[in-house]
């Protein structure tokens, strides 16, 4: 009775090879415009919901448990591998599956039997997408992968336990299932190429799955890419279902397997050509789900912008609800204190607070000079004000390098900073960037006891006038300034300790700057000549370049040990040149211009001075009387002394050197005011020092590394 059997199974495998063949014929048939009319035909859903995830969890878990013997057997092992860790949660799958089990047992039959009888696979495909015409496209696939992983968990049970079960063996012995173990070496191959395509549906299936949960207040079905993805899927359902007919008829052939099977190739090209088209539609599905992901993250970012624009622009009892909402939801709302330990935000309610805003790379300089306001002078005078370092990050760069630098920032922080720069809000860093205008350039927004923005950035007014502009507010800033002229005083602030001596000693004062050192040379020697020539007293003093600090360094200690001048320290010569930008970017922010402005014409002189790689100077009197030029200028006046000597008895050395410069025609110059790209405004229309024509606008990119 042996040989019948035997015969009749060879035939039902030579059927299923047969069925395998007759996908070439089909393989593009889907993707085009008839196919699509007839798959979407067959979709008639009735509005019934099924719990998909626990039944694809358990799917998982089939598939995945054989996966890894097959490789294990096809490898030549013995025994079984069973490690995998199954989380299933029965009662779910069992409530999920209740009124599924019948239909799921209909498509194992449908498979069975049609790839038993050599049926076309297309037709099978048709007929299980008819079967589940009732059903969503998710369910669809869900349903038919899981009749898939009854069928081939069927037999792979069998195969794995016919060695050491008897009732296993007799099954295997009917079914005439090979020895795997045997034929390894031919069947790898075959199994290599089910495997990929077994993952590639289950791949896809989930990506299927996914779309149907993505929530609708933040992505909508009609609008691309979610109408694209939904477009699509009806595709992938009838590739994931093909591909479950495939795998079948590849799992039938090996029941009564002959030898042409064994030695056969084109089963798994067959499988392979099917996995890369199925892996290919999930790399175009989840792109589309990254496009999803992405628009449902912007529309969740511009909620979150506009909430925390609505909190900050309603007035507040205090100022702990804008605090708050500065950091993540799910963030616990710790900072790091002054004393390096962990605190609740709430210690900061009820007071004034500046939110220092910057990246990482924020100078020392700069956090030198604030610590002295904030450790000093607040201190002293018991202002009542707190520092926030709020550092904003670039998440999808984030290294290792960037963590620790900025662990490093942190530690030399002497007030309050952020636990993680990860832990504030994505939607207040937009808000920050596009309501408060920051970009590299460090600002501090000021908020009162009650959450009131007094100040969009009072790092401008703080490095001017110090603590004595507290509570830092717009207001306040715009009265320092009606009480303000251009004098020494607001040019040097308390940098050179002795200048309260030169001037009661009615000394002239020179401060200047430049990089070229033969300049210099020539410069401080033929200044001081005039000055004795004059029997005046004259202090020299260099002031440096703006972002130029390693030259800045290096010419500074030539000058001292040559004595040509006093010359300042890094923290004085970055705050010089900072204070003088914030005087333009304060006076840009309260409307003023060159033209009605004489503080911000002469700030907006001296930075083109400094923005050429030529010498520069300045000259005042205790009466601040006051006189400037470029280098070229101010050099050839003071070599030609003789033509003005007689004039500078008469009238005075600044006056006399006013007139002499003003007598010098430059018919040839070139004028550079250098600008950060932010920092509170750029001014639309600048004069030249030199002529007052209005200056042409260039953009510069520039990486200083010295």
């Amino acid at each position: 009775m042996a040989a019948p059997i035997s015969l009749s199974l060879s035939s039902l495998a030579s059927k299923s090879q047969q069925l395998v063949r007759n996908e070439r014929r089909m393989f593009v048939a889907s993707d085009d415009g008839a196919m699509m009319k007839q798959i979407q035909s067959s979709h008639a859903p009735d509005g019934r919901v099924v719990d998909v995830k626990p039944i694809l969890q358990v799917i998982e878990n089939v598939l995945h448990h054989i996966i890894p013997n097959i490789d294990h057997t096809m490898n030549g092992g013995t025994g079984h591998i069973d490690a995998l860790d199954d989380r299933t949660n029965s009662s779910a799958v069992g409530g999920a599956l209740d009124a599924l089990a019948y239909i799921v047992h209909k498509i194992c039959c449908e498979v069975s039997c049609k790839c038993s009888g050599g049926g076309d696979a297309h037709a099978t495909t048709m007929g299980i997408l008819n079967m589940l015409s009732s059903y969503s496209w998710d369910a669809k696939v869900v349903l038919t992968l899981a009749a898939f992983a009854v069928n081939f968990g069927e037999f792979w049970l069998i195969v794995q336990l016919c060695t050491s079960n008897s009732l296993a063996k007799s099954v295997a012995l009917l079914k005439q299932l090979p020895d795997l173990l045997e034929h390894s070496p031919t069947l790898k191959p075959h199994f290599d190429a089910l495997n990929k395509l077994i993952n590639a549906m289950i791949d896809v299936t989930k990506c299927i799955v996914e779309f149907t949960e993505l929530p609708s207040e933040f992505i909508s079905i009609d609008v691309p890419p979610l109408s694209t993805a939904m477009a699509h899927i009806p595709t992938a359902t009838y590739w994931i279902i093909w591909s479950v007919v495939a795998c079948a008829a590849q799992i039938t052939g090996l029941v009564g397997m002959r030898h042409e099977f064994i030695t056969s190739t084109s089963e798994a090209w067959e499988l392979s050509s099917l996995a890369h088209k199925v892996s290919s539609i999930h790399e175009h599905l989840q792109s589309l789900l990254r496009l999803c992901y992405q628009r449902i993250d912007e529309k969740k970012l511009m909620e979150a912008f506009e909430d925390f624009k609505r909190t900050i622009e309603t007035p507040q009892m205090d100022n702990l609800k804008i605090l708050l909402k500065i950091f993540r939801k799910e963030e616990t709302c710790y900072l790091m204190n002054p004393d390096k330990t962990e605190v609740l935000i709430d210690v900061l309610r009820r007071k004034h607070v500046l939110l220092l805003i910057s990246d990482l790379d924020i100078s020392h300089e700069e956090i030198r000079v604030l610590e002295a306001l904030y450790k000093g002078e607040r201190v002293s005078s018991e202002l009542n004000y707190e520092i926030l370092w709020l550092p904003i990050v670039d998440r999808s760069t984030w290294n290792d390098g960037f963590e620790q630098k900025f662990l490093s920032l942190k530690s030399i922080m002497s007030w309050y900073t952020v636990k993680h720069p990860f832990a504030i809000e994505p939607a207040v860093i937009k808000y920050i960037m596009e309501v408060w205008g920051f970009f590299k350039k460090p600002i501090a927004v000021t908020l009162d006891p009650q959450g009131n923005v007094l100040c969009p950035n009072a790092l401008n007014m703080m490095w001017i006038w110090g603590n004595s502009a507290f509570p830092f507010s717009s207001e306040k800033e715009e009265s320092f300034w009606k009480a303000e002229a251009w004098t020494l005083e607001l040019l040097v602030d308390r940098l050179e300790p002795n200048l309260p001596t030169w001037v009661s000693q009615q000394k002239v004062v020179c401060f200047y700057g430049g990089v070229q050192m033969e300049w210099i040379e020539s410069f401080t020697t033929a200044t001081k000549g005039v000055a004795k020539a004059l029997d005046i007293g004259l202090e020299m003093v260099y002031v440096g370049k703006n972002n130029a600090k390693e030259r800045v360094k290096k010419i500074t200690g030539l000058i001292k040990e040559k004595q040509f001048s006093h010359a300042w320290e890094d923290d004085n010569v970055w705050f010089f040149w900072n204070r003088l930008e914030s005087m333009l970017y304060s006076k840009t922010q309260h409307g003023k211009t060159i033209e009605n402005d004489v503080i911000k014409q002469e700030v907006m002189t001296m930075l083109a001075y400094d923005g050429s790689e030529n010498g520069w100077a300045v000259f005042f009197t205790g009466s601040d009387e006051m006189v400037r030029a470029n280098g070229e200028k101010v050099l050839s006046s003071m070599k030609s002394f003789d033509e003005w000597e007689k004039l500078a008895k008469q009238m005075g050395f600044i006056p006399a050197l006013r007139k002499h410069l003003d007598g010098i025609t430059d018919d040839h110059h070139c004028t550079r005011l250098i600008l950060p790209g932010n920092g509170g405004g750029i001014p639309e229309r600048v004069q030249c020092a030199e002529c007052g024509r209005p200056m042409e606008m260039y953009f510069m990119y520039r990486c200083c590394v010295e």
